[in-house]
């Protein structure tokens, strides 16, 4: 086991695409999710290197080999552990598991006053869940739907209301992005951190965020499209509306836009993941052709008293 630092990123994003080409989606989030979770959620954390761990192969003969991941202290309590197909349901894979409760909890007595460590397994990761509750760790919640588009189908063209205007996003956006995000989501980004925290780290890409412009110049709505070449699927991570700008279409009209592109890149099938009670959400991807494939289920453990 070793930290992770910026430079692994490229890597570890053709190690997951190739992990998701052997063994399917199921288990396995986007190759996009991960410079997503890494540098926007757990910024202003601690250092990524304190908090996203890789395990490499020490056998010969695949020495150096990328074999797992954690990401913790995600939302302040929870952690992702991804293992390689060779490994899942091996002691491997509960020892990483152990790892990155024990890391994520421990940081937590620090940071945070929650009672549990959580985590999630999709619903058909039946080895995952397995594990999970061997160590403990009980479902507690449906997490996320996780769905899917075919990309063959007919998308309709990116129309936004009279005076908006679809585009991608440049550097110089990065006060107004930060601003749609607060808004959207409550957070408490400046232009300076989402464009150190975000814009200039590795996997990320200016053309691949789509926002719409308002006529007064304020970015009223975006979302970050990403790209797995080697399986062909394109992903969406994260969608928001300025509160100002909220039920007008514009949230599709990114989407559609950032569809059209994905297909134009060679993107076979689209996805999107969303919080399973979101009912906004929910009917925003229904009516853009998506349809659940699966869900992930929250799991937790009470954290220990390291005090």
């Amino acid at each position: 086991m070793r930290p992770y630092s910026d430079a692994d990123l490229p890597r570890l994003q053709e190690t997951f695409a190739a992990w998701i080409a052997g063994a399917g989606r199921c288990g396995y989030d986007h190759v996009g999710e991960l410079p997503h979770r890494i540098y926007e959620n757990l910024r202003g954390r601690r250092p990524v290197g304190e908090l996203v761990q890789l395990w490499e192969s020490t056998r010969p003969e695949s020495v150096g080999e990328i074999v797992g991941l954690a990401i913790n202290l995600r939302f302040g309590a929870a952690f992702d552990v991804f293992t390689a197909p060779a490994l899942r349901g091996t002691d491997a894979e509960r020892e990483m598991l152990r790892t990155a409760y024990g890391t994520t909890a421990r940081y937590m007595a620090v940071d945070e006053p929650e009672e549990y460590v959580l985590t999630d397994a999709f619903d058909c990761d039946g080895t995952r869940i397995r594990l999970l509750t061997e160590l403990g760790f009980a479902q507690y919640r449906t997490w996320d739907d996780v769905t899917t588009r075919d990309l063959a189908e007919s998308v309709a063209a990116p129309a936004a209301p009279a005076g908006f205007v679809v585009r991608p996003a440049r550097l110089a956006d990065a006060a107004q992005l930060a601003d749609v995000r607060n808004s959207a989501f409550g957070e408490d980004w400046t232009g300076e951190s989402y464009r150190s925290a975000v814009m200039t780290k590795p996997g990320y890409a200016p053309e691949r965020e789509i926002v719409a412009e308002a006529p007064d110049g304020r970015i009223a709505a975006f979302t970050v499209y990403w790209l797995d070449g080697h399986n062909r699927i394109g992903h969406f991570e994260p969608v928001g509306t300025h509160r100002d700008f909220q039920r007008r279409g514009l949230a599709g009209a990114v989407m559609r836009d950032a569809m059209h592109r994905m297909r134009a890149a060679g993107m076979a099938t689209v996805t999107v993941n969303y919080n399973a009670d979101n009912l906004p959400a929910h009917r925003l991807y229904a009516s853009l052709g998506f349809h659940r494939e699966y869900q992930t289920y929250g799991f937790r453990r009470r954290r220990p008293d390291l005090t």
